[in-house]
């Protein structure tokens, strides 16, 4: 199994170092857990407007083809970047996946919601540092 990121663009490939990378490349990047198995990608990112820090990242996940697929905000620090993959790395399973807060591709989630993202931080809270 070949785990490499197809996003090739050299313009795009400039904006990177060692330890930044653009937006516009996180989105689509692979997303797998600690097995290499394939969790999805990143459908998206969400960022802190006052500081400019990343706090979450969009995973999407399931379905075949765009039918069925589910939008699964996880806390940005629950992913890692791994050269060896070339995607980030997540230490969760997908059935931690499946039960964690979620909604469906056709469904613009209401960020503003009371509670909301506290439901994303409570259900992974409790998690071990990766």
């Amino acid at each position: 199994m070949s785990y490499t990121n197809t996003v090739q663009d050299p313009e795009i490939a400039r904006k990177e170092t060692s330890s930044l990378i653009a937006a516009s490349k996180v989105k689509g990047t692979s997303v797998y857990n600690n097995a290499g198995d394939s969790l999805g990608s990143i459908h998206d990112v969400m960022l802190e407007k006052r500081t400019g820090k990343v706090t979450y990242a969009v995973l999407s996940f399931g379905g075949f083809l765009g039918i069925g697929e589910k939008y699964h905000p996880l806390p940005w620090h629950e992913l890692t970047y791994s050269d060896q993959f070339g995607g980030y790395v997540v230490n969760l399973d997908r059935n931690m996946l499946e039960g964690a807060p979620a909604y469906d591709a056709s469904d613009a989630q209401d960020w503003t919601a009371p509670g909301y993202t506290d439901r994303i931080d409570s259900y992974y809270g409790n998690r071990p540092a990766f």
